[in-house]
């Protein structure tokens, strides 16, 4: 049975949480996910516990963020970090990094039109090709973008669950957590981040770096219902 580890006290800390296949469960498009009922109220009553140091660190585009879990985190970082807000409503910040060229996501097209299921998600820099209702096409894929990246030093290729990821170097979830962990009503506190994919390691690392805690959900959780049941506790207790 997962054991979570020693956690900071309570009131010293930041929740930092990544999204799909860690608060949510994954589903056949990024679009289909679904949030259960009662996550966004415990969310709400965490952050209230914390005094506000509640944030979410993904992949994915700050307005998808916002479509799915609304104001429940205070700060959100997007794009593994490409792009952060600080509060709800407030300014987008994007460090000066390159967009993928546009050859390789027209290459990466014709390669989604051949294997009929996949699918190419555009970001502003990067892309992802996800595959995981067309199985077969995982290694062709990844064969394929290594091959894009080989000799671009400026970008790089991510392995994630049934999907994988250009995005420029420079942006990442370790560079997320600083960058929340800097301004109030983070700063001063010791960060707990939880995730789940290989995209989520930079974070566990820099939250384990500034003196807190880095949880992967299959080591500490099992799986998001795992990460969900705990969050709801946490609300009901108000406290680790």
């Amino acid at each position: 049975m997962p054991v979570t580890p020693p956690l900071p006290p309570f009131a010293r800390s930041a929740l930092l949480l990544d999204i799909d296949g860690t608060l949510l469960d994954f589903a056949p498009t990024p679009e289909s996910v679904v949030v259960p009922p009662g996550l966004l109220a415990s969310l709400d009553r965490i952050k209230g516990a914390l005094g506000g140091a509640l944030g979410v660190i993904s992949g994915r585009e700050i307005a998808q963020i916002d479509r799915l879990l609304g104001d429940a985190p205070r700060a959100v970082a997007g794009e593994h970090g490409g792009a952060v807000r600080h509060a709800p409503g407030g300014p987008v910040e994007r460090p000066e990094l390159p967009a993928a060229p546009p050859a390789w996501l027209d290459q990466a097209e014709r390669s989604v039109a051949a294997h009929p299921g996949a699918r190419l998600e555009r970001k502003a820099r990067g892309f992802v090709l996800h595959y995981r209702n067309a199985p077969e096409a995982g290694p062709a894929f990844g064969a394929m973008l290594r091959g894009l990246v080989a000799d671009s030093p400026a970008f790089e290729l991510l392995d994630g669950n049934m999907a994988w990821e250009i995005r420029p170097r420079g942006a990442d979830k370790g560079g997320a957590v600083a960058a929340l962990m800097a301004r109030p009503p983070f700063a001063g506190r010791l960060p707990v981040f939880v995730g789940d994919d290989v995209t989520d390691h930079d974070g566990i690392r820099m939250a384990r770096a500034m003196g807190g805690a880095g949880l992967l959900v299959a080591d500490a959780f099992a799986d998001p219902a795992g990460v969900r049941a705990w969050l709801a506790r946490v609300a009901e207790d108000g406290g680790w």
